[in-house]
């Protein structure tokens, strides 16, 4: 973390971004919580599990069902920094996806009446998962190098809409229990191997874009997809999730260093809470775009 930065940011766990990440750029992040077989996981109270174990639950049946984080929540982290006389800068889940962003919004309602001489913005970053990530990343680089909190989020505002997802599931019945795709689709789909190629839209919800025959041929469409949309130079990054599928991003990682030698691609785990509707085998491709 920079010494230049003169104010604290905070985010929420569905940026999927790993605890070294951000206890290096010195962020504070509130976790989302989920419920799977009568058990309550992250949140603030939940019992810890990584990722592979959470995919593996997946794989053998379980159906986790997630929830927010609450106002009463987002005041306890933005009080801490606003008592240290710290102004603060929240980026937050899309607000088409969960109610988080606007348990944050309330948040900053009710703590400005009482902190009147700190500044508190919350951004909605309309984004998902380490598209999320993305957007922090690029705003943390910002911020480090002195910009003001007004200049930060403003900054956060116009990039947002530039932050692409492209993203392919493997298997679509956990799509059609968050309400994604219908059941025929689901089941259709499923028989004869159709892949939904899919994208975050400018209103921070999920649409199919396309779809795909295989699972080969969809991994090749979502680069495809990023070779046509992205707006990048050499050190732009960028970002992959998965969702317990490290070959097939093997896979998508060469195809993308034939064209993109240089930019740096930073893998990890889609989360527990954006893995409960996405499902094992998901793979998301982020990046810049003059639009998404």
């Amino acid at each position: 973390m920079s010494t230049l930065r003169k104010f604290d940011i905070i985010t929420d766990s569905a940026c999927d971004m790993s605890q070294e990440y951000l206890a290096k750029n010195g962020l504070v992040c509130v976790k989302l919580g989920f419920t799977m077989n009568n058990v309550n996981y992250e949140g603030e109270e939940g019992e810890r599990i990584d990722e592979k174990t959470f995919y593996q639950k997946l794989r053998e049946g379980a159906m986790p069902t997630t929830y927010q984080v609450t106002g009463e929540t987002a005041q306890k982290y933005m009080r801490a920094s606003l008592e240290k006389g710290r102004d603060v800068l929240v980026i937050t889940f899309s607000s088409g996806l969960s109610g988080t962003a606007g348990s944050f919004v309330v948040a900053m309602r009710e703590l400005s009446k009482k902190y009147r001489t700190r500044k508190i913005i919350v951004v909605d970053s309309l984004c998902a998962s380490m598209g999320e990530g993305l957007l922090l990343d690029y705003v943390v680089r910002y911020a480090d190098d002195g910009a003001s909190i007004e200049d930060t989020a403003k900054y956060a505002e116009e990039l947002k809409l530039k932050i692409c997802h492209q993203f392919t599931v493997d298997n679509l019945f956990h799509l059609k229990r968050g309400g994604r795709v219908s059941s025929m689709t689901a089941i259709v789909g499923s028989i004869l191997k159709i892949k939904p190629i899919m994208k975050v839209d400018d209103f921070g919800k999920l649409v199919a874009t396309g779809k795909a025959m295989g699972r080969k041929k969809s991994l090749k469409t979502l680069v495809e997809n990023v070779f046509e949309s992205m707006d990048i130079g050499a050190d732009d990054p960028i970002f992959i999730s998965h969702g317990d599928c490290i070959e097939d991003v093997e896979y998508v990682v060469g195809l993308l260093k034939e064209r993109l030698p240089k930019n740096p691609i930073t893998i990890g785990y889609v989360g527990t809470v954006i893995g409960t509707h996405s499902g094992v085998g998901t793979l998301a491709i982020f990046h810049k775009g003059k639009k998404r």
